[in-house]
């Protein structure tokens, strides 16, 4: 199931430290941003929320790392989550299979020395070419970064081949979705 807040900037900081974890709380207070607290807050909040509705679970949760340091649940190895935010929103998938989300706000341009380092001459093309190349920009960067937060590997230097490698996942399924005001844009891998 997907959770999305974009409606951040109303979290209360000082409400919602008392009501996470210790170990969220201890993460969350290493950042000096008022608003880089609310968007670790506003993730985690969105993830209490899942696991309450989804699996009944109202403790509040707490995490292992896996080999590349994506988040576990501890305790609960058969649920699989992943967090993701940007300025715009911030985003929770819980499933009982793996998954990678990731969600970017939409640039005000666009920066082809990026382009060329992240996206392939196809991936090039279909940027530039689109109605709105920011939104097709940040639609490929949220696909490519929720298929490495869904094997755990997070960010590659083989990015541009992202799709033709050895990274590529049979039987994944990748779903992208952006927001009515065109702010933001998130993608869901899934197995």
């Amino acid at each position: 199931m997907i959770y999305l807040n974009d409606n951040i900037e109303v979290l209360n900081v000082e409400e919602a430290l008392k009501v996470v974890s210790k170990q969220r709380r201890q993460y969350t207070l290493r950042y000096i941003q008022e608003n880089d607290r609310r968007l670790s807050l506003a993730v985690y909040l969105l993830l209490c929320e899942a696991l309450k509705k989804e699996y009944n679970i109202i403790e509040p949760p707490e995490f292992t790392f896996g080999l590349y340091g994506k988040p576990l649940l501890k305790g609960y190895s058969d649920i699989h989550f992943n967090l993701s935010h940007c300025q715009q929103a911030a985003l929770c998938v819980v499933s009982n299979n793996p998954v990678g989300c990731d969600v970017e706000c939409v640039p005000k341009e666009l920066d082809m020395d990026i382009c060329r380092h992240c996206f392939n001459n196809d991936e090039i093309a279909y940027i530039v070419t689109a109605e709105h190349p920011t939104i097709a920009f940040a639609e490929l960067w949220t696909k490519k970064e929720a298929l490495l937060k869904l094997t755990g590997e997070g960010l590659t230097n083989n990015l541009p081949e992202l799709f033709h490698s050895q990274y590529s996942i049979r039987n994944c399924q990748i779903c992208t979705h952006i927001a009515p005001n065109r702010s933001y844009v998130y993608s869901i891998a899934s197995m």
